[in-house]
């Protein structure tokens, strides 16, 4: 989820909602606290319209989650 097609396409890191392919512009950092500690950091990419969206998905499930531009790396995510 969230990387350009195949190997030649050259349209960059795209959105991770099912069916968007739109460019990303967003990481959404993320993190399940029932089977992972705070150092385990999941990436889902977001373009605009659905930055939102997928941080709301995750956020109604109790998921600690930090947005940051994309490309920006987090060490962490939540209290322990």
């Amino acid at each position: 989820m969230g990387t350009s097609g195949t190997a030649g396409d050259e349209r960059g890191p795209t959105c991770s909602r099912a069916q968007c392919g739109g460019a990303a512009a967003w990481n959404i950092n993320w993190r399940n606290p029932r089977i992972h500690g705070i150092d385990r950091v999941k990436v889902w990419l977001a373009c605009d319209e659905h930055r939102d969206f997928l941080r709301d998905y995750l956020d109604t499930r109790g998921f600690p989650v930090v947005v940051t531009e994309l490309g920006t790396v987090v060490s962490s995510v939540g209290a322990p």
